[in-house]
């Protein structure tokens, strides 16, 4: 691919996330809502980045505000190296809210992003935060981690894992030689899933919601009930139709439980 290419590629992703960044690179705020009753971090998948959330939050605004996150490696951030460990993940996101504390937060994730959300809630209530809640998808709970492979990959491999699950951007996929630009960032998100080892006993204050669907071989029912063990206080799960990425048809119902519950709160 040439340099003007990749440019161009760069100008294109930066143009769609860059217009209502917040005040830092890991921070994307679609859609700023003054009048917001509380806020969503969103936190993507292995290898996604904050525009996977752009529905959501056009959805949920104004009375939501939602904050995705940019993880390096990716977007607007691609010239910068991924990171490859969980807790690092997890600090340095709990460092860009700060600003953002000023009103509720809930905290929502997907895959690797719901065991990264689980991290950045414990540290945020460890920091005095108190959270609305916890949205975990399509994710096993931490107790039931399994240790994988799939960054240790070849690069070729790994695009085509990236294909079979379908969570990627799909203007990457198309491409190998512009979704070869971000496998090193891809290979650091899998590898901090993969390595991330949960500390027992380990919970958080706030309420969970697990979501999941029913075709997911990654996070089976049992082990995403398991989620009720990681909170002190309710939990409720809800299970779709469709595998790992069961988001991508099943968005509005998802965003309607989220929005239902946030305000219910």
């Amino acid at each position: 691919m040439t340099g003007h290419a990749v440019n161009q590629y760069e100008e294109t992703v930066k143009h769609m996330s860059s217009a209502t960044t917040g005040q830092n690179a890991w921070i994307r705020r679609f859609h700023p809502a003054p009048e917001a009753y509380t806020r969503l971090v969103c936190l993507p998948h292995a290898g996604g980045s904050a525009n996977y959330y752009f529905p959501v939050s056009a959805e949920l605004s104004p009375s939501v505000e939602v904050l995705a996150i940019q993880y390096p490696g990716r977007g607007d951030r691609l010239r910068e190296s991924g990171i490859d460990t969980l807790e690092t993940l997890a600090d340095c996101i709990v460092d860009a809210l700060e600003p953002w504390r000023d009103l509720p937060l809930a905290l929502f994730g997907h895959s690797m992003g719901a065991t990264l959300a689980f991290e950045v809630a414990r540290r945020l209530e460890d920091d005095g935060v108190p959270l609305l809640a916890l949205f975990a998808s399509g994710r096993r709970a931490p107790s039931r981690h399994r240790p994988g492979t799939v960054h240790r990959y070849s690069d070729d491999e790994l695009m085509a894992e990236l294909r079979r699950l379908n969570g990627t951007d799909s203007r990457l996929l198309e491409d190998n030689s512009v979704l070869r630009l971000f496998l090193p960032a891809i290979r650091s998100d899998y590898k901090a899933i993969e390595t991330y080892a949960h500390r027992p006993g380990s919970v958080v204050r706030c309420p969970i919601h697990a979501l999941f669907g029913d075709r997911d071989t990654g996070a089976t029912l049992d082990e995403v009930r398991a989620w009720r063990t990681h909170t002190t206080s309710d939990f409720e799960l809800t299970e779709f139709p469709g595998g790992h990425f069961y988001l991508n048809e099943q968005a509005p119902a998802v965003i309607e439980i989220v929005s239902k519950y946030l305000v219910r709160l």
